[in-house]
């Protein structure tokens, strides 16, 4: 039977990391004056890196530091992908998508970074979906479509939009890629691919023309940044460790909408375009949350480090200088186990089917 709301942490984390980045556009465009969209950008994503840097700090210096686990050997390829990938190709190519494309036009064509996500997710790294997933993801990404159909589409050529595309495939590609060493504490990674997705940024701006910001925007730029960026992005490769590549991205989706409603209180006005997006991504949200996969599955051995609490899946030995503190992060086995209980395609969950 299913079930009619499925809970899980990562749930909240997706959608807190859509509220988040959602809410920060009608305050970035707020803030965009003369500045180029970006250098606004870069700037967003550079507030994000230093904000969590230095929260990174702060947990180092009370004690946290024990616990923060980070990518290691071929992990670190997966890591450097992501980074390369979404933090440089994918702003590139963005910009050279706006040369020759308007915003609105270019909205549209960003819907697509959802779609890209599920379907590498799904048929390169065998991410596990049903029809169900399958149906929502439809339902939400529609409601997206339809959110920035409003204006139509202009390009002056078809390489704008084309460029856009591939911006959404480095990004999708990034998100995969992330999944991939999410386990590991989750403030490092974001902050990694802040700093470097910032400073790609703003450098193609710089090197594009864009004039620096006044003293006062850049303070009130870099702290959007660091909460509707940086806290955002955090959550998110949390959600990725729980979720899966696929169900996070789709929870993300809701971005726009969760924007789309703040401008109105803002004093923007109501469209029947946004009541139907709010149907169709309110529907698929819905089939999402209420995914019962519930079956019979064999978890191979596996070794690995990242922080955990001594749950079913650890159920380990430890060295006599172990605290008993909870939760706590060391190199640890999981023997082979076979059992039946509600899941997603989270970190100790990637089986065949």
């Amino acid at each position: 039977m299913i079930a009619l709301v499925r809970k899980d942490p990562g749930i909240f984390a997706a959608l807190g990391a859509a509220a988040l980045f959602g809410l920060s556009t009608p305050l970035a465009k707020l803030l965009l004056g003369d500045t180029s969209p970006l250098m606004l950008a870069g700037m967003l994503y550079l507030g994000s890196g230093t904000g969590l840097g230095v929260l990174l700090l702060l947990r180092a210096a009370v004690g946290q530091r024990a616990n923060m686990t980070w990518p290691r050997g071929g992990e670190l390829l997966w890591l450097l992908g992501a980074i390369v990938i979404g933090g440089g190709l994918g702003p590139y190519l963005l910009m050279r998508g706006l040369e020759t494309t308007d915003s609105a036009s270019a909205s549209l064509i960003l819907n697509l970074e959802a779609v890209l996500t599920a379907t590498v997710a799904w048929f390169v790294f065998r991410e596990n979906f049903d029809r169900r997933i399958a149906i929502g993801m439809a339902f939400i990404v529609a409601g997206g479509v339809i959110l920035t159909l409003g204006s139509g589409f202009r390009a002056s050529s078809l390489a704008g939009p084309l460029a856009i595309s591939g911006a959404c495939l480095a990004w999708a590609i990034d998100n995969n890629l992330t999944r991939k060493v999410a386990i590991h504490d989750a403030m490092s990674i974001a902050c990694a691919k802040g700093l470097v997705a910032g400073s790609t940024s703003i450098i193609l701006a710089v090197t594009n023309g864009a004039h620096w910001p006044t003293v006062r925007l850049v303070f009130q730029i870099t702290l959007l940044g660091f909460i509707g960026y940086g806290l955002s992005l955090t959550l998110f490769v949390v959600a990725l460790r729980r979720l899966g590549t696929a169900r996070t991205g789709a929870y993300f989706s809701l971005a726009p909408f969760i924007g789309a409603v703040l401008a109105l209180l803002l004093g923007a006005p109501f469209s029947i375009a946004l009541a139907i997006a709010g149907l169709l991504m309110g529907a698929g949200v819905w089939l999402h949350l209420s995914e019962e996969h519930d079956h019979r599955h064999v978890h191979s051995r596996l070794e690995h480090d990242h922080e955990h609490h001594h749950d079913e899946h650890h159920r380990h030995a430890h060295t006599a200088d172990w605290s008993g503190q909870e939760p706590h992060s060391h190199w640890h086995e999981h023997e082979p186990l076979e059992h039946s209980h509600p899941h997603y395609p989270d970190a100790h969950h990637r089986h065949e089917h």
